[in-house]
């Protein structure tokens, strides 16, 4: 039986702040990578110091770590899924505006949907075959695919921006397939748990692409370390609040308030970077954050 229980103002201002904590770390994560930072870098950074605080929790609650045949399998294989994203995403933010490689990723619903189909043979909800072609749409106009308002048409617009979106939509493809095997396969292991092993996977992923390259690509002035440090401080942050404030105000940490995210990121991204959309790309951001979130706060 779904809860239909409404949330308290305190848990809907922190699931806000999360939301715009993690806007900003993209927003941060573009100021590094326009100073010197590559992504492989970051990546390291980011999951390096969120898994220190996550174990660091662990270690204060005292949580007994102990894992099944199953979860010692399937445990890697979501951390090498994040890591995959983690790297995409950033990709895709160092390409394109910060708040359109956001709504691209946040096509990940649909993607969740088509592996649960694919992997696990469970048919799609009709709110979810109905919110599909709203989704797409909506990223459509935000996308600009016929180079309409950039004015370059069709061919001049994906060659601007083809790149960032193919990165964006494969974060999101990776990312679906994390949920969907972490629901399937490891939704009994504690989350905080979880979270540790995954992000250390993942820092690991990144840092063979950082030997495979040569080294760190550390920031080239004042303003690079600041984005490095920010984002750093925000994502770690962000992922501290959701497994210490949010259980106890009994609200899941993937809930649906969050995927205003784009939105904290268009508006940041437009006051601290000079980004800045066509109006017609604005309407299409709502269209994508609108559905994504009428899907997520569903009766289920």
């Amino acid at each position: 039986m779904a809860n239909t229980k409404a949330i308290s103002g305190t848990a809907f201002a922190t699931l806000l702040l999360i939301a715009l904590m993690m806007g900003a770390n993209h927003v941060a994560a573009r100021i590094a990578f326009n100073n010197g930072v590559d992504v492989a870098t970051a990546v390291v950074f980011r999951s390096g110091v969120t898994t220190l605080v996550i174990v660091a929790l662990l270690a204060v609650a005292r949580v007994r770590v102990s894992f099944s045949a199953r979860h010692k399998r399937m445990l890697p294989l979501i951390g090498l899924l994040i890591g995959i994203q983690s790297l995409c995403l950033y990709s895709a933010v160092a390409r394109l505006p910060v708040a359109l490689a956001l709504l691209a990723f946040n096509t990940y619903p649909i993607w969740t949907a088509l592996w649960a189909a694919v992997v696990y043979r469970q048919k799609p909800e009709r709110a979810m075959l109905i919110a599909m072609p709203v989704i797409l749409v909506g990223l459509a106009l935000a996308l600009d695919v016929f180079g309409a308002a950039s004015g370059l048409g069709a061919s001049g617009q994906w060659a601007r921006i083809g790149a960032g979106a193919a990165f964006a939509l494969a974060a999101a493809g990776t990312f679906g397939l994390a949920l969907v095997v972490t629901q399937q396969e490891t939704a009994d292991v504690d989350g905080r748990v979880r979270t540790a092993t995954t992000m250390t996977v993942a820092g690991l992923i990144a840092l063979a692409m950082v030997g495979a390259q040569g080294g760190f690509h550390l920031p080239q002035a004042v303003a690079g370390w600041a984005g490095l440090a920010a984002l750093t401080f925000l994502y770690g942050t962000a992922f501290t609040i959701m497994f210490t404030v949010l259980p106890k105000l009994g609200v899941v940490g993937n809930s649906a308030i969050m995927n205003v995210e784009p939105v904290f990121a268009l508006v940041l991204a437009w006051l601290i970077l000079g980004q800045e959309i066509a109006p017609v790309q604005v309407a299409g951001a709502l269209l994508v954050v609108g559905a994504v979130m009428v899907l997520g706060l569903r009766k289920r």
